[in-house]
C-alpha cells in the first residue's frame, strides 16, 4: 500500500522509456525523471510520496538504485495485486477449471482464502517454489546483463523480465508478451500503455485489500459483500507444515 502512494510509472518489461522531449539533452537524475513521469502519469496529483521513501538509500546504493528499486516493486506489486484481484472475482463466484482436480476436491461455498487453506500442502508447497524460482530468475544479474539489459537498480528497466524462449530446453512462450503481440507497437503506443498499468496495478492494490478487509470484517467496505472468511488471513501459512522440511 506504501508502494501505491509513490507517484512513479512503471512499465512492462521491454517497453520503451517514456519519450523525453528533444530539448533534454542533459543526463537526468532518476529523482528528475521520476518526477516528470509522475506528471505524466498522474497531471492532478503529480509528484507525491509522502512517505519519504526515495530518501531512504536502501542498502547504502544510493538515490537512483533506490528509486530504481522502489519503481521496480511497484510494478511487480501491482502485477500480482491485478493477477490477484482477478483471481479473487473468480474464486469468489466459484469459478472451477474442469480438469483442475485439486480445485474439485474443495468444498463448494468457501472464501478465496478459506479456499487455499482448503488445498493440500503440497500445491502450496509447488506454488511457492514456482514463485521463487521467477523471483530468483528475474533477479539474476547475470541472466539480466545477458539479454542486454541492466539490473533495475543500475540503470535497468524497472519491471523488466528476462526472457524465456533462449533456455536449453524448449519454453514456447515467454512469461511477458506471450503472444508477442508488443513487439510492433510505437514508442508512444508503448509509453501510453506504461502510464496505464501502473493505473490498473495501483488500483488492483486497494482492490484486493478491500476484498481481504470485507471478508474479514464484513461491512467495512461500504457496498462491498463478499463471502466471510474467520481465518488469519494475514497468516497464510498459519497451519503449513511440512513435517521435517520446512516448518511453519
Amino acid at each position: 500500500m506504501a508502494l501505491s502512494l509513490l507517484g512513479s510509472p512503471v512499465g512492462f518489461a521491454g517497453a520503451a522509456p517514456r519519450v523525453a522531449p528533444a530539448a533534454a539533452s542533459v543526463h537526468m537524475s532518476a529523482l528528475d525523471e521520476l518526477k516528470a513521469d509522475a506528471k505524466t502519469q498522474n497531471p492532478i496529483i503529480g509528484y507525491w510520496d509522502p512517505l519519504n521513501l526515495v530518501e531512504l538509500n536502501f542498502w547504502n546504493q544510493g538515490q537512483d538504485a533506490t528509486i530504481g528499486f522502489l519503481r521496480h516493486a511497484e510494478i511487480k506489486h501491482g502485477r500480482v495485486a491485478m493477477a490477484a484481484f482477478v483471481g479473487y472475482t473468480v474464486q469468489e463466484m466459484q469459478i472451477k477449471l474442469p480438469w483442475d482436480k485439486i480445485a474439485a476436491e474443495v468444498p463448494a461455498g468457501l472464501s478465496p482464502p478459506a479456499q487455499w487453506d482448503a488445498i493440500p500442502e503440497i500445491a502450496k508447497l509447488q506454488i511457492i517454489l514456482y514463485i521463487g524460482f521467477l523471483e530468483v530468475y528475474s533477479e539474476h544479474s547475470f541472466i539480466i546483463e545477458k539479454q542486454g539489459q541492466k539490473h533495475y537498480m543500475r540503470g535497468g528497466k524497472p519491471g523488466y523480465f528476462p526472457k524465456m524462449d533462449n533456455w536449453p530446453h524448449p519454453v514456447w512462450l515467454n512469461l511477458w508478451d506471450p503472444a508477442n503481440v508488443m513487439k510492433n507497437q510505437s514508442a508512444e503506443s508503448k509509453a501510453k500503455r506504461l502510464v496505464t498499468e501502473v493505473n490498473n496495478g495501483r488500483l488492483a492494490m486497494i482492490g484486493i485489500m478491500g476484498y481481504v478487509s470485507a471478508a474479514t470484517i464484513p461491512g467495512s467496505v461500504p457496498g462491498l459483500s463478499v463471502l466471510p472468511y474467520s481465518g488469519e488471513v494475514m497468516r497464510p501459512f498459519t497451519d503449513f507444515n511440512f513435517g521435517p522440511f520446512i516448518p511453519f
